[in-house]
């Protein structure tokens, strides 16, 4: 059998877009499995390219979004996550996912914490590609593109302003919002770490594959093609994990 670089799903009590986004995955090429979080084990990072924690509810947001998820992960794997990317793997935090890998201090220092409006926001923004560093992640998108958001704790904090200025200065602000949409520090969207293998947005990528999942029914990318952002940021993972582990010279 043909190997393909694997993506593992850490599911929670909560999490809903497991499947929408392991289905996204296979779209580009990945081989992909939804692993409930009382079954992970460190051995069960072995031959996985990319872990991706999926966005949702993990344990109802009790407490607050994603503690738990924080707490019962390193009970399970301890620092087996820094273990994995520090031998080259990936992890790629969505929405939740991104609220647990800050707070298993995966992603530069801050916290994601109540929109300004106190509400749940659920809609499409537009964002924009830093330009300090490169992304693993991003090289297949444009320099703006578009992506529905759906949080109600997605506002990015840091302890001081002016550290978030510095992660965007900086190049870890990989992702920022075109407008004000939560009230997010330098309207940080997304981070990425020091080794560029971890990414964390709070946009969902996994609900834009298809041109048919636009808003817009007369939408297409600037191509002209079917597939809209969240494909591309998938593929573009794909192809750097296809490269850097020579599966794409023996395909």
């Amino acid at each position: 059998m043909e190997k393909r670089p694997h993506a593992l799903l850490l599911k929670f009590p909560g999490t809903n877009c497991d499947a929408e986004t392991a289905r996204a995955l296979k779209a580009v090429g990945f081989s992909a499995d939804v692993l409930p979080i009382s079954q992970v084990s460190p051995d069960r990072l072995e031959g996985v390219d990319l872990v991706v924690l999926s966005g949702g509810f993990s344990y109802g947001d009790y407490v607050m979004a994603g503690r738990l998820a924080q707490l019962v992960s390193e009970q399970r794997l301890g620092d087996a996550l820094k273990q994995f990317r520090d031998k080259g793997g990936y992890l790629l935090g969505i929405c939740n996912g991104f609220q647990i890998l800050t707070r298993m201090g995966l992603l530069p220092e801050g916290s994601l914490i109540h929109n300004d409006t106190g509400r749940f926001k659920c809609n499409w923004v537009k964002l924009k590609k830093g330009s300090q560093k490169d992304s693993p992640f991003l090289r297949g998108l444009p320099d703006e593109f578009e992506l529905p958001i759906a949080h109600a704790e997605g506002r990015f904090v840091t302890k001081d302003a002016s550290e978030a200025e510095a992660l965007v200065a900086d190049g870890f602000g990989v992702l920022t919002y075109t407008e004000d949409i939560n009230g997010s520090f330098n309207q940080i969207a997304g981070l990425q770490d020091e080794s560029g293998r971890v990414l964390g947005l709070m946009p969902h990528p996994e609900r834009f594959i298809w041109s048919e999942h636009h808003y817009d029914p007369d939408w297409k990318n600037e191509n002209g093609g079917e597939h809209g952002s969240g494909y591309y940021m998938f593929q573009s993972i794909f192809e750097e994990i296809e490269e850097k582990s020579g599966l794409k010279a023996k395909a």
